[in-house]
C-alpha cells in the first residue's frame, strides 16, 4: 500500500484505499471557502447598515455578531451536511469529508467540524489548523480529530492511475443515466464503488472484473435496471458515479451541469466530468 493511503477492507476482503488530502489542496479549499464567506458577510453587513439604522448600538452589535456566526459557522455546517462533506472549495479541489471508516458524514460531524473551525480557522487565521494538519499522520485538523472525520481526495491524479484505459460508455448511455432513479442506492454502495475505481489498477484482472460485475448486479437490485449490454462494467460504474456527482452538485450549489463526458489519453480512457467537479479515473484493465 503506497504512502498517503489509508486502508479500508471491504466485505470481500479486498483492501481499498482512502487517499487523505494533502495540506496544500486543503489550504486552497479553505481559502476559497473563507473568501466566499467573507464576501457574503460583507454583502450582508452592507444591507444591515441600512436596515438597522434606527436601532441602538447594542442591537446593531448583536445583529452583526449573529450575521457573522451565521455566515462563518452556520452556513458551512449546512452545506457540508446537505452535500455529503463537500463545500464549494472542496468541489473545486476534488476533496470530500468522510468518516474515519470511509462512510458519509452526518449533521453531527459537520457540526463539530464547523464549531472547531470557528476557532482553528476563523479566529486564528488557520494557523492552528495548519499546525494540527502538519502534525497529524493523515493531515487532520482538530475538527476532524474531534468529529472522527477525514478529508480525502476524490480525484485520482494521472500519475497515480497506474493503469488502464476503460472502454468509454456509448453516447446513448448518458441519456439513460439521466433518467436512472438513484434514490434507493445506499451510501455504502457508492463508497465501495468509488474505492473500487480508485484501486482497480492494483487488483487482479479476474478479481476486479468479478467485483465490477457484482457491483453492477447490486445496482440492479436497487434501481431495477440491469447493466447495459456491451458496456464494460467498470466503465458503467464510473459513469453512474459521475451522474450522481453531477446531481449532487446541482442540488447543493445550483450549478448547471452537463452530461458525463468521455475523454482520455491516446490509449482510451474514462473521465467522468460534471460541471466544476470533474472526476476522472484513468485505468488499464
Amino acid at each position: 500500500m503506497g504512502r498517503g493511503v489509508s486502508e479500508l477492507v471491504t466485505g470481500e476482503a479486498v483492501v481499498l484505499g482512502l487517499r487523505p488530502a494533502r495540506l496544500p489542496s486543503r489550504g486552497l479549499a479553505v481559502a476559497v471557502d473563507v473568501a466566499v464567506a467573507w464576501v457574503t458577510y460583507i454583502g450582508i453587513s452592507l444591507i444591515l447598515v441600512s436596515a438597522t439604522s434606527s436601532m441602538d448600538s447594542a442591537a446593531v452589535a448583536a445583529v452583526s455578531v449573529a450575521a457573522f456566526v451565521l455566515v462563518q459557522v452556520g452556513i458551512p455546517i449546512v452545506i457540508e451536511t446537505l452535500s455529503g462533506g463537500r463545500s464549494l472549495g472542496k468541489v473545486i479541489c476534488g476533496l470530500r469529508v468522510v468518516r474515519e471508516d470511509g462512510g458519509p458524514i452526518r449533521f453531527r460531524h459537520a457540526l463539530v467540524r464547523g464549531a472547531m473551525g470557528a476557532i482553528e480557522i476563523v479566529m486564528t487565521m488557520g494557523v492552528v489548523a495548519a499546525i494540527a494538519s502538519l502534525v497529524s499522520a493523515r493531515g487532520r485538523r482538530l475538527g476532524d480529530v474531534f468529529a472522527g472525520t477525514l478529508v480525502i481526495r476524490e480525484r485520482m491524479p494521472v500519475a497515480d492511475a497506474a493503469g488502464v484505459a476503460l472502454p468509454p460508455p456509448p453516447p446513448w448511455l448518458v441519456a439513460e443515466l439521466g433518467a436512472l432513479d438513484l434514490s434507493r442506492v445506499p451510501d455504502g454502495w457508492w463508497l465501495t464503488v468509488r474505492q473500487y475505481l480508485a484501486r482497480i489498477g492494483q487488483l487482479d484482472p479476474q478479481v476486479g472484473g468479478a467485483m465490477a460485475g457484482r457491483l453492477v448486479e447490486d445496482l440492479r437490485g436497487f434501481t431495477g435496471v440491469p447493466g447495459p449490454a456491451g458496456v464494460h462494467p467498470a466503465a458503467y460504474l464510473a459513469a453512474v458515479v459521475g451522474e450522481r456527482q453531477g446531481r449532487e452538485s446541482q442540488r447543493a450549489f445550483g450549478a448547471s451541469v452537463s452530461a458525463s463526458s468521455v475523454a482520455g489519453p491516446t490509449g482510451g480512457g474514462v473521465g467522468v466530468g460534471r460541471g466544476c467537479c470533474r472526476w476522472a479515473a484513468w485505468r488499464r484493465w
